[in-house]
């Protein structure tokens, strides 16, 4: 099995071009499955019925996980199977007929242009990092770039004169995504007075860079962010992704069309940039509520 899974990952990468992430999230799910066949006295792939896939789903939703995760884990599994039947490794695919757990649709949450507003004057621009900080916020919120795309921006990848930046999204793909002009001001003033501080070595090419020197990680990025939450005094929870929500419902309140917003967020599909529309409607009855003397 494992020789097998570590045969489809590889394919996922060098055929299907997918992502990082998205790699160790097929990998991940696919050995759990695995282990759980190894623990029922299931020998190989060819053994697996249906039964043994929707035993696997009660299992993991016994352990409390959500419809979301236990969705995923149905595709992981079908994918893999899709793969093996191609490669006439097995007869079937068990996986192909079953229905994913139904999921409810929870809204993305997001900041208001208060908060927005209130979190982007918390980095202190006397200091290096805190300049830095202040370009990131301003970038990940005037583009609603992913946290990873924005860690992953070179310097090539950004045109201060022009006013866009260029970034590669899930799958491999380009997008061109303008920026504003607060966010290119934050950029060059970054560039001109704390990252040359910071980066060590004239040969790194990286836009955002930490106190080594080298590339922000992920994990970077979330706990500077965790810090200006804190100290902006919000009460939400907030990830890097609740900003990109923000940048997405901000825009269509104040009339951008849905068409532009899904190629700035890099959505293969409309439907995904649709519920941004519905946090929409729901903060305009929320508005009314609060307004009218009659409602």
């Amino acid at each position: 099995m494992d020789k097998t899974l570590k045969e489809f990952i590889h394919y996922l990468a060098v055929e299907k071009g997918l992502a990082n992430n998205t790699l160790s999230s097929y990998n991940r799910d696919l050995s759990f499955f695995c282990t759980y066949l190894r623990q029922n006295k299931v020998g190989n792939l060819q053994e697996v019925g249906s039964e043994q896939i929707t035993d696997y789903l009660y299992t993991l939703q016994a352990a409390g996980k959500a419809a979301a995760t236990r969705s995923r884990n149905l595709a992981s599994i079908r994918s893999f199977y899709h793969y093996l039947f191609q490669e006439k490794l097995v007869e079937n695919n068990p996986a192909v007929d079953l229905q994913f757990p139904r999921q409810e649709k929870k809204l993305p949450r997001i900041l208001s242009t208060q908060e927005v507003v209130l979190l982007l004057e918390q980095p202190d621009e006397r200091q290096v990092t805190g300049m830095r900080d202040k370009a990131m916020l301003e970038v990940i919120y005037a583009t609603g770039v992913r946290v990873s795309e924005l860690i992953s921006l070179d310097l090539g990848n950004i045109n201060l004169e022009a006013g866009f930046l260029r970034c590669i999204g899930k799958g491999s793909k380009e997008r061109i995504v303008p920026l504003g002009s607060q966010a290119v001001c934050q950029v060059r003033s970054y560039l001109t007075g704390s990252r040359p501080k910071l980066a060590r070595k004239t040969s790194e090419i990286s836009l955002f860079v930490n106190q080594h020197g080298k590339r922000l990680t992920r994990q970077g990025f979330w706990k500077i962010l965790k810090k200006y939450a804190r100290q902006a005094g919000i009460k939400k929870e907030i990830t890097p992704h609740t900003l990109r929500h923000s940048f997405a419902t901000h825009l269509l309140e104040n009339g951008a069309d849905l068409r532009s917003v899904q190629e700035m967020l890099g959505h293969a599909d409309i439907s995904t940039t649709q519920i941004y529309t519905q946090i929409s409607k729901n903060q305009l009855k929320y508005v009314y509520d609060r307004s009218h003397p009659r409602a």
